[in-house]
């Protein structure tokens, strides 16, 4: 199958061969049905730990943006999971190091170019609205979020749902009055019919 075949490339890449060493995979999730990618920052400690992505609190809180079970968001292959790196970057001094730089230009294109049922990819962060919307973005990763219209329906640029971003939504309730419902909305119909 082609995505295994692109795994086992990633495996093999001597940019990630100090993992490979350490029997750790890439931690990505990519299907031929899928309607909907999710694009995050890189595998966190745990997620990496117990081969499941966005397995933390921050994942908790992304399944109830998206209005989705946890059983859902793992088990439907109409949701693919790339993040900018397939690897756990390791510790930064606040929070976890960035994805590594020439990961995401490397593999994203061409696991995307075999899903050609994506509708909307949803950009987790700023690290991956950088790279997906370049120039198109605001001044600020708020100002990309409250303006996500006008990249939908391409894409849906997101804050990250970390636990750390509780401020955050305390002080933009717009987001959960009014983005929230309308990516909800986008979810539903993309998993339509199928549970």
């Amino acid at each position: 199958m082609l995505f295994e075949k692109i795994k086992q490339e990633i495996i093999t890449d001597a940019m990630n061969e100090a993992y490979t060493t350490m029997g750790i995979p890439p931690l990505f999730k990519a299907s031929a049905e899928a309607r909907i990618a999710i694009v995050g920052q890189a595998p966190g400690r745990k997620a990496e730990a117990t081969q499941l992505f966005w397995n933390d609190l921050s994942g908790d809180r992304l399944r109830e943006w998206l209005g989705i079970s946890r059983e859902v968001f793992y088990n439907t292959d109409r949701i693919a999971h790339l993040p900018m790196d397939f690897y756990y970057p390791g510790k930064a001094k606040s929070g976890d190091a960035p994805p590594r730089k020439g990961f995401a230009e490397k593999w994203h294109p061409r696991l995307l170019s075999e899903m050609p049922n994506i509708e909307t990819i949803i950009l987790i962060g700023s690290y991956a609205q950088k790279y997906y919307l370049d120039k198109k973005r605001e001044k600020s990763l708020t100002e990309t979020v409250r303006n996500y219209q006008k990249y939908l329906p391409e894409y849906f640029p997101l804050v990250h749902p970390s636990p750390l971003n509780l401020g955050w939504l305390k002080q933009n309730p717009w987001f959960e009055m009014e983005v929230l419902p309308v990516l909800k909305e986008i979810v539903n119909k993309n998993l339509e019919g199928m549970y």
